[in-house]
């Protein structure tokens, strides 16, 4: 189904990732901008934690796959941000314990091929008020997303992979507590648009061999055809060259 010569993008994360397709969200984004040049695989398990992530990690990501993905992008940390619940349940996962697991996770990652890239982003933060009004629930904290923030920008810089800070992204604005969350927690459409950009910003300026950036890849299936529309003039045009959707209203006759 997949074949050796079109980058595969796989989206892994809880449901920043899961939701991703939805509110104009940067998965969506992603496929857009990547329509006819990589395929977007969506990997997302909302609620999960980095714990249950690594249980499924050889499942996802097999060593011995026929076809490696070209760049993996992973999402973890909001829901092990979580203060910990009296019982011992639920998503917490402790700091060192939260480093440990996204360190094996970029380890396994890496080890997929030569050619396979890992791209983590950093917590989002969060709208107190909004998620005690929305979903009525506790324990989320700006804190604690800065905290377990910080920890992932560490400890990508010090295994030398990609990490977009959407933390503090997210933060540059100054309207972003009541535009860029539907609960406090999930992205809006602006909160997407504005991860999807750091995200595609990111990928533009990593010096990767070959590039991943969208204007570096080749358009599957661009050559002229006789079958492309056809002007009043009599002259085709290939479609695959323009904007998507077209700036101009095509005329075929």
């Amino acid at each position: 189904m997949f074949g050796p010569g079109r980058p595969l993008f796989v989206l892994f994360g809880s449901s920043i990732v899961q939701g991703s397709f939805i509110n104009e969200g940067w998965g969506a984004v992603l496929a857009h901008t990547y329509a006819r040049k990589a395929d977007i695989i969506l990997r997302g398990y909302a609620g999960w934690n980095s714990r249950r992530a690594l249980e499924v990690l050889n499942k996802v990501f097999p060593q011995d796959g026929v076809v490696q993905p070209s760049l993996v992008i992973v999402y973890f940390g909001g829901n092990d941000s979580i203060e910990p619940h009296p019982s011992g349940l639920g998503p917490h996962v402790p700091l060192p314990q939260y480093v440990e697991n996204m360190k094996m996770i970029a380890m396994h990652l890496k080890g997929l091929s030569e050619k396979t890239r890992v791209m983590f982003l950093s917590t989002p933060p969060v709208n107190e008020e909004q998620i005690h009004e929305v979903l009525g629930i506790t324990g989320r904290t700006n804190e604690g997303s800065r905290v377990y923030s910080e920890a992932c920008l560490k400890l990508c810089q010090e295994l030398g992979i990609k990490c977009v800070d959407i933390w503090t992204a997210i933060q540059q604005r100054d309207d972003w507590m009541t535009t860029c969350f539907t609960d406090g927690i999930h992205l809006s459409s602006e909160g997407n648009k504005l991860v999807a950009k750091e995200i595609l910003k990111a990928i533009e300026e990593a010096d990767w061999e070959p590039s991943l950036c969208s204007t570096s890849l080749p358009i599957e299936f661009g050559d002229n055809s006789v079958y492309d529309p056809v002007t009043q003039d009599g002259k085709t045009i290939n479609v695959s060259d323009l904007e998507f959707p077209p700036p101009t209203k095509l005329e075929s006759i």
